[in-house]
């Protein structure tokens, strides 16, 4: 696979990715029984709004592979 294909697949394979996650995490917010707790709040979505980082990074250093 040549580097410009491998990027174009990581691509769109990111957007995918983080558009389920993104969609993920918000149902796991709203079911979580955490919606009275504003620390439990804050610590959950600082998590979650991090955590997408590190399969994110795995796929763009696959990316980069020549």
């Amino acid at each position: 696979m040549t580097g410009r294909t491998r990027k174009l697949v990581g691509t769109i394979a990111l957007l995918i990715f983080l558009a389920i996650y993104s969609l993920l995490a918000m149902v796991a917010a709203t079911a979580a029984p955490i919606n009275g707790n504003k620390f439990a709040e804050l610590l959950y979505f600082v998590i979650a709004g991090t955590i997408w980082v590190i399969p994110a990074g795995i796929l763009i250093k696959w990316m980069q592979k020549s």
